[in-house]
């Protein structure tokens, strides 16, 4: 009896053995290519360009993932998802990791979506036509608004307005792209949806200075990746992503001066570079991770302003995504 549970313990051993090498990480290497959940199309975010290549904050996190793993920003496959599928895709194995504009929530996160970190700090707003003649979301008492399916979107519109004791007439869409084209067509008084995304999809109206985002944000949106639950030291490397790039930041390690800041006496850049320590071995990467990632896309500043901020065509403030130094919440864990 003793040697027959002997032999099960050991095949146990062995089996939970080969369950933890075969990790996303050797999953992704033996495939050749990084797969990330992306949006169908949010400028500033995740939006193809005229010859089909993903731009935008949340792919600048998923090419720095690929370039830490392959040495090759361009190793990677997007998939365009829409809202409401968004936790049946990520759980199903389609992608490795998403990062699509997506709210970090208590439901999603018991639900299997686990949240490594915040990219973006976000909340609700409105955008009405100027002619409507309203300015203050207080004022839509009675309005129609169109808002889209399968997001935190419809459960904050109906609180806000329960809240402030009005009536509203939700008109509900599938997607981003529906939702947007039923609000330019007349079909509602006014849109909802993250701020960020309103001063996004604004660019795609018939005529986008005549409308407005209203002052009010209404709810908290942390916009963050996630992945599945059942890979710790993949989540290791997607959280540390993002932190190693808003940690260049904080050092001004750049795209431009990156292979010069490889002499760099501060022991933070030589770590951060790998010129000291094997910090990027921990995560079963390689010494330059970081190097990797930043001479890919750049730090976390750089990517902000590209793509979202003042030198994009949304002109987004940093505000709450600015460094903590700079009185914003963008602030990293050491790396050392």
């Amino acid at each position: 009896m003793k040697a027959i549970l002997k032999g099960l313990a050991a095949a146990a051993l062995a089996l939970g053995a080969g369950a933890a090498s075969a990790g996303t990480l050797d999953t992704i290497k033996a495939r050749g290519q990084l797969i990330c959940g992306s949006s169908p199309g949010l400028a500033g975010f995740g939006l193809p360009d005229d010859h089909g290549v993903y731009k935008g904050l949340d792919v600048d996190e998923c090419r720095a993932m690929a370039a830490a793993i392959f040495n090759d920003p361009n190793k990677i496959k997007f998939l365009p998802i829409n809202a409401k599928d968004r936790p049946t895709i990520l759980a199903s194995g389609e992608i490795d990791v998403l990062v699509r504009n997506t709210t970090w929530t208590l439901s999603r996160e018991t639900g299997g979506m686990f949240f490594t970190g915040v990219n973006y700090y976000d909340g609700q707003g409105f955008m009405v036509r100027k002619k409507l003649g309203v300015d203050s979301a207080l004022k839509l008492d009675g309005a129609s608004i169109c808002v889209q399916q399968g997001t935190t979107t419809e459960l904050n519109l109906a609180d806000y307005f329960r809240a402030h004791k009005m009536k509203f007439e939700p008109v509900v869409f599938a997607s981003d792209d529906q939702t947007v084209k039923a609000y330019d067509s007349g079909r509602c008084d006014a849109y909802t949806t993250d701020a960020s995304g309103l001063y996004a999809e604004r660019l795609k109206l018939t005529a986008p200075d005549d409308n407005v985002v209203l002052p009010e944000i209404i709810s908290k949106e942390p916009l963050g990746p996630s992945v599945r639950p059942d890979d710790v030291k993949w989540f290791e490397i997607v959280q540390w992503t993002h932190y190693a790039l808003v940690t260049a930041e904080e050092l001004g390690v750049t795209q431009a001066n990156v292979d010069e800041m490889l002499k760099s006496a501060n022991p933070d850049i030589r770590r951060l570079l790998g010129v000291e320590g094997n910090f990027g071995e921990g995560l079963g990467l390689t010494k330059d991770w970081a190097y990797r990632m930043i001479k890919a896309v750049g730090n976390y500043g750089e990517s902000f302003e590209r793509n979202v901020g003042m030198g994009s065509p949304i002109k987004i403030k940093r505000g709450l995504n600015a460094l903590w130094t700079n009185g914003g919440l963008q602030y990293a864990p050491p790396i050392r």
